[in-house]
């Protein structure tokens, strides 16, 4: 039986003088995609004289423009989402063939496609290293290619070694270095440096948003 969840994202700015508002593009909708059923979502935005329009970004996820003719002392918005809570399992996928043991490439159109997934931004000495003793003791075992999913379960458990979590209530995402010689770091940051390490092996990976709900 799904617990049924309940959140409330209210976000407001104030100003000292009436002020025109450029158009606003909000991203506080759960993609299409989500795992979780969405039962009730609600968007209200203030002041209340404003025109809005649901547009899609080239990756599917919903961006309402906000447009407020007037000028304003405010600014406010809150988002109301009731979900459900489900268990899912995360293993339910499969594989293509030529990706069912790592290393392996993808191919030329695929590739084309996964672009932006596949940048790496961030290649710092610590980060390096990282990548470096893992292949290490990939190496150290003398494993040449091994099953996808259990290579990428083991290089899940040993960041979650090396990283302890925190919560971290300062805006943004630490860079790689920061967590890596901190050794600590909120969900966003080790989200972020296993996006990073990811990607130094070859592998396409993107970063998402979300709440971390802790019942």
């Amino acid at each position: 039986m799904p617990i049924r969840v309940a959140l409330r994202h209210h976000t407001r700015y104030t100003y000292d003088r009436l002020v025109k508002l450029s158009p606003q593009v909000i991203r506080l909708r759960p993609a299409p995609h989500a795992r979780m059923p969405i039962r009730s979502y609600s968007l209200q935005i203030a002041p209340a004289e404003h025109f809005i329009n649901w547009q899609q970004d080239p990756f599917g996820n919903y961006l309402a423009r906000v447009v407020i003719p007037e000028k304003t002392r405010e600014l406010a918005i809150t988002v109301e989402v009731i979900v459900d809570m489900v268990t899912f399992n995360p293993f339910d996928f499969f594989l293509e063939d030529y990706a069912e043991t790592y290393p392996f490439s993808y191919d030329e159109q695929l590739q084309r496609e996964l672009g932006p997934y596949l940048e790496v931004t961030e290649s710092g000495a610590k980060l390096q290293a990282w990548v470096a003793n893992f292949r290490g003791l990939l190496a150290g075992a003398q494993v040449q290619a091994e099953p996808t999913v259990p290579w990428l379960v083991r290089l899940n458990q040993q960041l979650a070694s090396d990283i302890h979590y925190n919560v971290r209530m300062e805006p943004g995402v630490q860079t790689c270095e920061t967590t890596l010689g901190q050794r600590n770091g909120s969900c966003r940051d080790s989200a972020w440096l296993l996006v990073q390490i990811l990607r130094h092996f070859g592998l396409a990976a993107r970063f998402v948003s979300g709440y971390l709900v802790q019942l």
